[in-house]
């Protein structure tokens, strides 16, 4: 529970949405430094309800290699695609956006409305979610296969 109340600070959240989920964990010498957990929405489609690192074992790879790993199970698992709600700045969205993840809709106010203190990343408060999926098998979603668009315009 320590460890998931790093990415989402209310345990009655948590404790409400963990006895439908799936909970993976990443360990490095028997030792547990990242957990992640993912609940079933509608067919083939999931959401990752909350993913954290220990602060000792960030920026050491821990969490991507967790997020990768859960991205292929239910890829294997022949889910449609796997959903995910942050913050509308700061780097939980950019490592998201890093595994294939895009920008399907905004919640605004969503940190307000749900949570009874207000939330600060970086000494900005945070007010609206970004929702973003990962749709398997939508190959603009891959983040091998950057496609960029050049325009130009003559004067």
């Amino acid at each position: 529970m320590e460890l998931l109340l790093l990415a989402d600070p209310s345990e009655a959240k948590l404790r409400a949405y963990l006895p439908h989920s799936k909970c993976f964990v990443a360990s490095r010498d028997d030792v547990v430094v990242g957990a992640c957990v993912v609940q079933a929405l509608a067919a083939g489609a999931h959401e990752l309800m909350s993913i954290a690192v220990h602060p000792s074992h960030q920026q050491a790879g821990h969490g991507s290699a967790l997020l990768k790993w859960v991205i292929e199970h239910f890829r294997q698992a022949g889910a449609s695609q796997l959903e995910v709600g942050t913050g509308s700045f700061g780097y939980q969205l950019a490592f998201y956006q890093r595994h294939g993840f895009r920008v399907t809709a905004i919640n605004r106010d969503f940190f307000t409305r749900s949570y009874p203190e207000p939330i600060f990343e970086n000494g900005i408060q945070l007010f609206d979610m970004l929702r973003l999926t990962l749709a398997y098998g939508d190959d603009a979603a891959s983040p091998a296969k950057p496609h960029l668009e050049w325009s130009r315009t003559e004067p």
